[in-house]
């Protein structure tokens, strides 16, 4: 059996005169959680789509669960589209069934499983309501778990927390770790670098049709040169003071009776050395704090900021979601 749930070898998807996905090569082992990241407009959902069979590439080849893209190896894997849509007169036990035995699950199987996913996702008290009635947060958690009902070897969501308020994200985020620690494999793809921060093991990062980074996400976070945010009270020159001691220190912006600094660190033991270069100084310090790399410097970095994603320091990174219940 192969290492690999998924293996994606020079994907090629041109529409007119545009290149959407520019040979894209990834692989993704198994029983890991895998982030696709990259701005709107990247490459992401074709590719996705490319994988599930939903779109033939113009090139390239995928192997999926060891082998090729065929109606019997995808039903061993869960997809969440990236367009929404549920039947609204349905009820979410009544979907979760019928989508389960669409990947050949035996109907009393399939009917406890619903039941049991939408009581522990908090959903038991809607299973028999109509979709019309529910929450756009609730019936997308409703999709989420229907993408996951037949306990497919291989999960793939596109965009998953689209549209879902912070609590309903946290919940996804939670679904999607408990599904890795089931051993199962999960591919997700985000705009929104936080997410995939906090979960992911590995990731891919799109940039224009193309894929620019593939790699482990320790990896990614290190490419960013490591620093510290340094506050001083009054007029003290910090950057004159430990130019000599061989630190640059460079004013990010001045505060109310404070000057902001940030310095680099660079070799080993440098935050101590740096600390004690501000103590010999007589630094009138009132901060003094090593930052550590974020996902989103690290896409500026290995990518270029003109391809980089909203910062979800300045934004919350949500989309305008397509409704759920149409």
């Amino acid at each position: 059996m192969s290492d690999h749930a998924l293996q994606v070898s020079g994907l090629v998807k041109t529409y007119g005169s545009h290149r959407a996905v520019d040979g894209v090569s990834f692989s993704v082992a198994r029983g890991s959680v895998f982030g696709v990241l990259g701005p709107n407009g990247a490459g992401k959902s074709t590719t996705l789509r490319m994988v599930v069979g939903i779109l033939a590439p113009d090139k390239g080849e995928v192997s999926i669960l060891g082998g090729a893209v065929s109606r019997q190896s995808l039903r061993r894997v869960g997809y969440l589209p990236e367009e929404r849509g549920l039947y609204r007169s349905m009820t979410p036990s009544g979907i979760l069934v019928y989508w389960a035995r669409l990947k050949g699950v035996a109907a009393p199987l399939a009917r406890k499983r619903a039941i049991a996913l939408l009581e522990e996702h908090g959903l038991g008290g809607y299973a028999h309501k109509r979709i019309k009635a529910l929450s756009k947060g609730m019936a997308q958690k409703v999709q989420i778990l229907g993408a996951m009902i037949h306990e497919p070897e291989l999960i793939i969501l596109d965009e998953p927390f689209s549209g879902l308020d912070p609590v309903n994200q946290q919940t996804v985020e939670a679904l999607i770790r408990a599904q890795g620690r089931a051993g199962r494999t999960v591919l997700f793809s985000t705009h929104v670098m936080e997410h995939a921060e906090r979960m992911c093991d590995h990731i891919v990062l799109f940039a224009r049709g193309q894929a620019a980074f593939c790699g482990a996400m320790g990896e990614a976070l290190a490419s960013v040169p490591r620093a510290a945010l340094l506050e001083t009270e009054g007029g003290f020159d910090l950057a004159a003071a430990l130019q000599p001691q061989g630190f640059a220190a460079v004013e990010e912006a001045p505060g109310d009776g404070v000057r902001r600094w940030r310095a680099g660190l660079d070799g080993k033991d440098a935050s101590r050395r740096l600390l004690a270069a501000c103590v010999s100084a007589g630094a009138p310090l009132t901060l003094f704090e090593p930052t550590k790399a974020t996902l989103h410097e690290a896409f500026v970095r290995l990518v270029g900021d003109a391809a980089s994603p909203a910062d979800p320091r300045k934004s919350l990174g949500w989309r305008t979601p397509v409704d759920v219940g149409a």
